[in-house]
């Protein structure tokens, strides 16, 4: 390739990541996660009627929500991927579980985002999830734009629930807009950019773009829409209040997290979805450099690179098949390309790559950094590889959590031993739940370990569903994990009577404890070994405090 070629490849490359918006929705279960991802695909062109997939007329079945099971508990249990163009842009929008039971998927859809949209219900305000999942995105340094959700409901005052953010996550709260009236009488917001009132119009169901009037607050539509002089009156002195704080709004801050724009409003109503998505597009990032082991790489260097950060089998029960969830770092993907797969230095060819819309799927023959690409089949991908035209990049993005719950996992039909192992090597691969050997003898059926109890309902669903298996799910009594360091002896160690010791699926030693008194019996009596709660690694930090998902 000639100097001119590259000067103008590398030019549309900067383009492209220029136009990249990589984002997760996250939210305390019920506060609206759902909803509003499928109003951002209504209002970004990417469906005609909202609660609807392409033809299908369901208007429950959402576009995120793809496994039975999602739509029988009415919950989001798997992470979704959804990709589409809007004004220029193209979205890489990652819908997420609420369930607390699956924190663990959560956290690892952040390590593949750039910036997160943070969903509260206005009537209950910051939620222990919530906390959790902000914590997380401050650790990770994720950009945070917040939602007040469910405006058409009773809610905590306006300026109660930005006091909230500061006091509770600590982190500067600056409203973009500000709701026009509450419950039955909110009517829209004040955009503070334009110094406008949009005053909304319900549909039926919101399954259509809300009809908008835009005025400006002194025009009498305004206060004939909110039908109360008092609710008038204090909504515009909130709003002279909050032009009158002298606190600016720093782009910077947000990008460095230290902000969180809050934009009020009601998902299923569709009411400030669209301002919403609009400043989110105007004022988050394109995607910028990752931390390697020998340093950052930014999105434009030249070789590709990528990292896996789900595996997903049997989305769609057309196809049976396995698909790596990657998310592009670097460099540009190009289909039948040929990479490194850096864990086990074997060449890999990537000819099997599509686009994703929930479970539904469109081969690509290119993608860009902050895209997030299916590879379809590969048996050997696991979750935290690294996938690269230079092998001397190796992402570390994906963390390790300690299993709270624990459970023996039996077969009951003998003859079914082999699909029995096949599906539950399958849900191991994909991260659902690890795997545990005891150190003492005689234990045959394997020990589950999971962050929350629903994880084993979801095992012996899909056992049941995917591979036409029964087990039968026997609890253990632990929950409480801690790795050993591994460099320590493990000769004449005293454990206290219930706890044990086991070993991980990679080898490494582990400690369970039925309570956080036995964790304290053995760290009192062993002071010589260092426990963690992530498994120890040759340059890791041992001082360090890993984030815990209970």
């Amino acid at each position: 390739m000639d100097n001119a070629a590259i000067v103008t490849t590398d030019r549309l490359g900067r383009d492209q990541i220029a136009r990249r918006r990589t984002f997760a929705i996250v939210s305390h279960p019920d506060a609206g996660k759902t909803t509003l991802t499928e109003k951002f695909l209504l209002y970004g062109g990417a469906l005609q009627l909202a609660g609807s997939v392409t033809a299908r007329k369901n208007l429950r079945a959402t576009t995120s929500d793809w496994m039975e099971l999602e739509k029988q508990r009415g919950i989001s249990i798997s992470s979704t991927v959804l990709q589409f163009d809007y004004r220029g842009y193209r979205i890489n929008l990652l819908d997420t579980p609420g369930h607390k039971d699956f924190s663990e998927d959560t956290y690892r859809v952040l390590t593949a985002v750039d910036a997160a949209v943070m969903v509260i219900d206005a009537g209950k305000g910051i939620e222990s999830q919530t906390r959790k999942l902000f914590e997380v995105c401050r650790r990770r340094g994720v950009p945070i734009f917040t939602f007040m959700n469910k405006l058409d409901r009773p809610t905590l005052d306006p300026l109660t629930l930005l006091d909230e953010l500061e006091s509770v996550l600590g982190i500067a709260a600056y409203p973009m807009n500000w709701p026009l009236g509450t419950g039955f009488g909110f009517k829209g917001v004040w955009d503070r950019r334009t110094r406008m009132a949009h005053l909304y119009e319900r549909t039926e169901r919101g399954a259509y773009r809300a009809p908008v009037l835009t005025t400006g607050l002194s025009d009498p539509v305004v206060r004939d829409r909110l039908n109360d002089d008092d609710v008038y009156r204090t909504t515009c002195e909130e709003i002279e209040m909050l032009e009158g704080a002298g606190a600016a709004f720093d782009p910077a801050a947000v990008l460095a997290g230290r902000t969180t724009p809050v934009y009020f409003g009601s998902a299923i109503n569709n009411f400030g979805v669209q301002l919403l998505l609009d400043g989110f597009l105007e004022h988050s990032a394109a995607p910028g450099p990752r931390m390697t082991q020998t340093g950052l790489i930014a999105p434009t260097h030249r070789p590709f690179s990528a990292f896996v950060f789900k595996i997903q089998a049997n989305m769609d029960p057309r196809h049976r098949d396995r698909i790596a969830f990657v998310r592009v770092v670097s460099g540009k993907f190009e289909r039948d390309m040929t990479v490194t797969h850096v864990r086990t230095g074997k060449a890999v060819r990537l000819s099997n790559a599509a686009k994703l819309f929930g479970r539904e799927r469109e081969i690509i023959e290119e993608a860009w950094p902050g895209d997030v690409v299916g590879i379809v089949g590969n048996a050997h991908f696991a979750i935290g590889d690294t996938l690269t035209e230079d092998p001397a990049i190796v992402y570390d993005e994906i963390p390790r959590f300690a299993p709270e719950c624990f459970a023996y996992l039996e077969n009951p039909v003998a003859s079914d031993f082999k699909r029995f192992a096949k599906g539950l090597a399958q849900l191991l691969q994909e991260g659902v739940i690890q795997s545990f050997e005891l150190a003492e003898a005689g234990r045959r059926a394997p020990l589950l370990g999971a962050v929350g109890p629903l994880q084993f309902e979801i095992v012996k669903y899909r056992l049941e569903s995917e591979y036409g298996v029964a087990s039968e799910v026997r609890g253990a009594p632990w929950t409480v994990t801690r790795w050993l360091d591994p460099a320590a002896s493990r000769e004449n160690l005293l454990v206290p009577t219930g706890a044990c010791l086991a070993s991980d699926a990679q080898g490494n030693p582990v400690l369970l404890c039925v309570d956080d008194w036995q964790l304290r019996y053995f760290q009192d009596r062993n002071h010589h070994v260092q426990v963690s709660d992530q498994p120890f690694t040759p340059d890791s930090d041992r001082d360090s405090v890993a984030l815990s998902v209970g």
